[in-house]
């Protein structure tokens, strides 16, 4: 029999994610304050996590675009999995995983290829 797969709030988000950015890199990429990077982390434009034991929360940076902007099609993408339950943890480990698409959802967000991320992000819920 073969080991069942991790679950997504198991996989090690530091291996996963090259860069990590903190509130205050992350409100000058985007051009607004720390306290405005949380709350786009609570209304899930953005989604933020722990990437390793004794860091704060963080933000992985390619989910903001060459422009300072939320990557096309992240902040939906992030609503439909908290909608299914997951939370910012096994959003992002998703969205960094290599699954079904070729290459990784947020290579095919940065790609503008979202929808079919957003239609493999419905499957999970099912």
């Amino acid at each position: 029999m073969s080991e069942p797969a991790p679950r997504l709030a198991d996989h090690d988000l530091a291996a996963l994610v090259d860069e990590w950015l903190d509130w205050d890199a992350a409100g000058e990429l985007l051009g607004v304050t720390p306290a405005k990077v949380r709350t786009m982390v609570r209304d899930h434009q953005l989604a933020a996590a722990v990437p390793g034991p004794g860091r704060p929360p963080m933000v992985p940076a390619l989910f903001i675009d060459d422009e300072g902007l939320p990557v096309k099609g992240l902040p939906g993408l992030l609503t439909l999995m908290h909608d299914s339950g997951f939370d910012d943890r096994e959003c992002i480990a998703w969205i960094f995983l290599d699954a079904d698409l070729p290459g990784r959802p947020i290579d095919a967000l940065r790609e503008n290829r979202g929808t079919e991320v957003k239609r493999r992000a419905q499957a999970l819920a099912l």
